[in-house]
């Protein structure tokens, strides 16, 4: 099952095989050793995420673009970014240090509130990572046959090569966070990106099922994924364990507040728990769009928004109500902007919708 951001991406397949036949002709390059491309277009260019950065607002997408607005969406510049894969997600806890992940397990740092970003790491050194650190802890426990075949993972995935897409990331300050992505992809760093730890062995995971998304609500943190996937952290055995799925299948996002949280997905699907997902309460969206993004607005209410671009608000309340728009296009990321208003990313690039 694919993430919503894989479904954007495919929906521009078409496009992509004739750049990459293009590019053959004129000589392979790795996206991995090419700076993405200054372009006047970047900000109608597709956009898989956008996040605060204090009051400036930073979104990336597709073939490394980044891009910073100090004005609350109404204009944007493009950011240096050494890479030319493709961004999937971007997240800033403090207001000058922030990370973004994307394909070819691209993992890209910014100090300066992403004007300027280098990179950290990449796919090729992931399966590396993996070995080196279960191969200490076999050699450690000889006993432990969850060991040796972490290895193998690690040695698979050298073998494969640099294609490992990380779909999101979060991060508690500047020194504390993880990236996550496909087939259970998991790390962990304490120092700011410098060094990374795999978490396969610490996530309820044994189908190495996509981890489409990580968030805060701020008294838990969880994971989200395909097949109805909902794990937890839990700090006393310091591992995501499985929390009770209302929904089998995939779940692109969720969001919440101490107290409450909300998960959201295919065909139009949400749920709330307001007991640390112990139990869940349905909120019927009447649609059957996947839901692809979420954010809170200036009075607090959740507005979620779909792969059509639908607008739904989230109240107090168990009802979901369906918001009309003047502009309706596929929505991948969402975020409150200073001016109490929303901006909105996605394959059209980005917009803002006024304070109500």
């Amino acid at each position: 099952m694919c993430s919503v951001r894989q479904y954007v991406r495919l929906a521009l397949c078409a496009t992509l095989v004739l750049l990459q036949a293009v590019a053959q002709a004129a000589g392979y390059v790795d996206v991995l050793e090419l700076p993405a491309k200054p372009s006047a277009l970047a900000q109608r260019s597709p956009l898989l995420d956008v996040a605060r950065a204090g009051e400036r607002l930073v979104a990336v997408g597709q073939r490394g673009h980044i891009l910073y607005s100090d004005d609350a969406g109404q204009s944007w510049q493009q950011a240096a970014v050494p890479v030319s894969a493709d961004l999937n997600a971007v997240h800033f806890p403090t207001a000058e240090q922030g990370w973004a992940v994307g394909n070819d397990g691209v993992v890209l740092h910014s100090n300066d509130a992403g004007q300027t970003w280098s990179k950290q790491l990449d796919g090729r050194a992931i399966g590396a990572l993996l070995v080196e650190h279960y191969a200490a802890l076999a050699s450690a426990e000889p006993g432990n046959e969850q060991w040796p075949l972490l290895v193998a993972e690690g040695e698979r995935l050298t073998a494969e090569g640099a294609d490992k897409p990380f779909l999101d990331v979060w991060f508690a300050d500047a020194k504390r966070g993880y990236a996550v992505g496909v087939f259970n992809l998991i790390l962990a760093t304490a120092d700011g990106g410098q060094s990374w730890t795999p978490l396969q062995d610490r996530t309820d995971n044994p189908q190495g099922l996509h981890l489409n998304a990580i968030a805060f609500t701020g008294d838990a943190l969880y994971l989200a994924g395909e097949q109805g996937l909902l794990r937890k952290w839990d700090a006393g055995q310091e591992r995501f364990v499985a929390v009770a799925s209302p929904y089998q299948g995939s779940y692109f996002g969720l969001i919440g507040s101490p107290g409450e949280l909300l998960v959201y997905g295919l065909r139009g699907h949400v749920f709330r728990s307001r007991d640390g997902g112990s139990s869940w309460s349905q909120l019927d969206s009447g649609l059957q769009v996947s839901i692809t993004a979420a954010a809170q607005d200036a009075r607090g209410d959740y507005r979620l928004f779909t792969q059509a671009g639908h607008m739904l608000r989230a109240g107090a309340d168990a009802a979901l109500q369906l918001l009309p728009q003047t502009q309706q296009s596929p929505v991948a990321g969402a975020v409150l902007a200073g001016d109490g208003g929303l901006v909105l990313v996605g394959a059209r690039g980005a917009r803002t919708l006024s304070a109500e």
